[in-house]
């Protein structure tokens, strides 16, 4: 049976009238008769030409689905996987669901958060209930702290499973995750130093406005060039 290595296994992409192949547990499996993989792209998500063994791990459905496909080759080993810590190796093996997840999972939390404080503080203008700008300050500090995690979590799944490559999405990423926990700090400090200011619409008041507005569109970028790397646009 024919050996594949990961590059001689992308050509076979489901594109350009290739056959779709994928790798699950070093078995090399010819998709391309299945119509969830008809454009070499399954669910807008999992591309064929690859070693979708981690993905399998995490999805609904079990590996048994791939037993209705013929196996065309083997895998041969990547060397790179031997880089990895012993330990680290060990724990993704364990729980494969950590080599993808954790950074999606922890993103939503600041995201939303992010976006609350304006929506808090506009009920708070339209009725003039106080608790509505409290919770808009306090959605302002779960950002802050969820930030860290998602952060972190963000730049291990870049180093995981893209090598630290210096791919644009991942820079703009970078770059407006940096200006959003800014954006967060700044809006939080001035409330917590200035809480009668912030309500007025002048002075404070109106900076504390733009601080709040400026949070949407920076979380807007951040999640669609997440979004990007998680659901590929498809080129026509």
């Amino acid at each position: 049976m024919k050996e594949f290595d990961p590059e001689s296994l992308s050509r076979f992409s489901g594109k350009d009238g290739q056959p779709a192949y994928i790798s699950h547990k070093g078995r090399i499996i010819d998709v391309s008769a299945s119509k969830l993989w008809k454009t070499g792209l399954h669910m807008k998500l999992h591309a064929a030409g690859r070693d979708l063994t981690a993905d399998i791990s995490a999805a609904p459905h079990g590996p048994e689905v791939l037993d209705g496909y013929p196996q065309v080759g083997t895998l041969k080993k990547e060397r790179a996987d031997r880089s990895l810590p012993k330990p680290l190796e060990t724990l993704l093996e364990r729980f494969p669901v950590l080599r993808r997840h954790p950074h999606p999972m922890m993103v939503h939390f600041p995201i939303v958060f992010a976006i609350s404080p304006a929506l808090f503080y506009l009920l708070f203008r339209i009725t003039a209930v106080n608790a509505f700008e409290t919770s808009a300050f306090h959605c302002l500090g779960a950002g802050i702290l969820f930030s860290v995690p998602a952060i972190l979590t963000g730049y291990f799944t870049w180093w995981l499973n893209y090598q630290a490559r210096p791919l644009l999405p991942v820079r703009i990423k970078i770059l407006f995750s940096t200006l959003l926990v800014a954006v967060l700090l700044a809006a939080f400090l001035l409330r917590l130093l200035f809480p009668a200011a912030v309500a007025s619409f002048a002075g404070a008041g109106i900076l504390y406005i733009l601080l709040l507005s400026a949070l949407i569109p920076i979380v807007t970028v951040i999640g669609w060039y997440g979004a990007s790397l998680t659901f590929p646009l498809e080129r026509k």
